[in-house]
């Protein structure tokens, strides 16, 4: 029964005032917006890797399609911006990470990344923001 539901949920079977329900694509402010406000202790993380640390922005960039832009500062320097992959509207995952030329890190010197600052600014205008501690951001 689960399975014939949900066959007919993505056929688009039911409709909300009349119009047939689609699946999210996660595009939009709204849409992003709730899993980043969960998942905000993941939006970066730092590893140190080949004599350098490496600060990851691989969450954000899952889920950039809804973000305007995000901005960041290390040991409380000035923010700069992360650029961010392009969203792809007219494929079936827009959210795809295929860039090669855009990386989804940062690299500095060994130990020197002690915090980490992160604002989000969706496409609706709406920003959050959200400070992180070395070692609550550390990976293996």
């Amino acid at each position: 029964m689960k399975y014939l539901f949900g066959v007919l949920v993505l056929s688009g079977a039911f409709s909300v005032a009349g119009l047939p329900v689609k699946a999210q694509q996660f595009t939009t402010a709204a849409e992003v917006r709730p899993i980043l406000e969960a998942t905000q202790a993941n939006w970066v993380a730092v590893r140190e890797y080949d004599g350098k640390d490496i600060l990851y922005f691989t969450h954000l960039l899952a889920w950039r399609c809804g973000l305007e832009q995000v901005e960041f500062a290390v040991n409380g320097r000035e923010m700069q911006r992360f650029e961010l992959e392009p969203c792809y509207m007219d494929e079936a995952q827009p959210n795809a990470i295929k860039a090669n030329d855009l990386l989804p890190f940062l690299n500095f010197e060994l130990k020197s990344v002690d915090e980490v600052q992160v604002t989000l600014t969706y496409d609706d205008g709406v920003t959050a923001s959200a400070t992180y501690a070395r070692a609550a951001i550390m990976i293996n």
